[in-house]
């Protein structure tokens, strides 16, 4: 059985047939967030409802980087390489200093909590964008159990004085976030509200000082939906979805598929020279080394 479907003869430029979808890890509940980090050689990612990030490296395996993690869901890296994380338990952002102390970016809105930041991404600016859709408060599994108090909407927060912007309010549950290589476009995963029938899709918008503006259609994830998403250095956006990982153009148009045996949560770029795709699905983790690098701090 083939690992990859072609949809497009420039996604065979992309993949390797000799490359297989390889399992790291295993024995989780629901793993999320996953975040390269290059120089110290590992992976970060978030077992949710287990309340810990893991460390996996090629030499030592899995190991637990921080435990109670208060439920973080996404994580990124800031220019300084400093680890960025949502947290549903504490509904908030926060960024791990050098030295690991912890500093919170956002945790309220208007006077009132968020509900459950969920992914997040950093401009080359140092501004901090993230979702904050209801996920993480609607059950116990994720969270803790809670008012829903905010809309669902993106956020960009200042690094140094945490104020928020509302940047993307036209989205039933905003998710998973992507910069374009320019930051010209950010890409937004629209996952629906938990318990309803909502249409799900990716959204696009253009990029300004001011924020966001002409946001439209960009893709329908099918089968299932997206969730993580990232973009490689020529522009194509890569999507999680029901059947695995989706390489989508520029122009909306499917590539091509990576097949995963376990539902996709997330995905990340990593590897010494950004060419394998790291993939949390339900239980498990895994690697494809690709022929092509990811846009990735730092």
């Amino acid at each position: 059985m083939s690992f990859f479907e072609v949809h497009d003869p420039v996604f065979g430029q992309y993949v390797m047939g000799n490359a297989p979808v390889k399992q790291l890890a295993t024995g989780f509940d629901w793993v999320e967030g996953p975040v390269w980090f290059g120089d110290a050689g590992c992976l970060l990612f978030s077992d949710i409802p287990n309340n810990r990030i893991l460390r996996w490296t090629p030499e030592g395996g899995i190991t637990t980087y921080r435990a109670p993690s208060h439920y973080a869901n996404g994580h990124t890296r800031d220019k300084q390489g400093r680890l960025i994380s949502c947290e549903h338990g504490m509904r908030r952002v926060t960024r791990t200093e050098l030295d690991g102390r912890i500093t919170v970016i956002a945790d309220s809105y208007n006077g009132k909590p968020l509900n459950s930041p969920n992914d997040v991404i950093v401009k080359s600016d140092g501004s901090i964008w993230f979702s904050d859709p209801h996920y993480g408060i609607m059950t116990n599994y994720e969270g803790f159990a809670s008012e829903q108090e905010n809309p669902c909407v993106v956020y960009r927060a200042d690094p140094d004085t945490g104020a928020l912007d509302v940047v993307v309010e036209d989205m039933n549950c905003p998710n998973g976030l992507a910069f374009s290589p320019d930051e010209a476009l950010l890409y937004v995963a629209d996952t629906g509200r938990m318990f309803s029938d909502d249409a799900q899709h990716i959204r696009v918008y253009d990029v300004s000082d001011d924020g966001v503006a002409n946001g439209r259609h960009f893709h329908t994830i099918d089968p299932g939906a997206a969730d993580g998403i990232r973009v490689d250095t020529d522009g194509n956006l890569w999507s999680s979805a029901a059947d695995g990982v989706h390489c989508i153009a520029p122009d909306g148009r499917l590539l091509g598929k990576i097949f995963v045996p376990e539902l996709v949560s997330n995905i990340c770029f990593g590897g010494r020279a950004k060419h394998q795709l790291y993939i949390t699905a339900t239980t498990s983790v895994y690697r494809v080394t690709l022929n092509r690098a990811g846009v990735q701090f730092p």
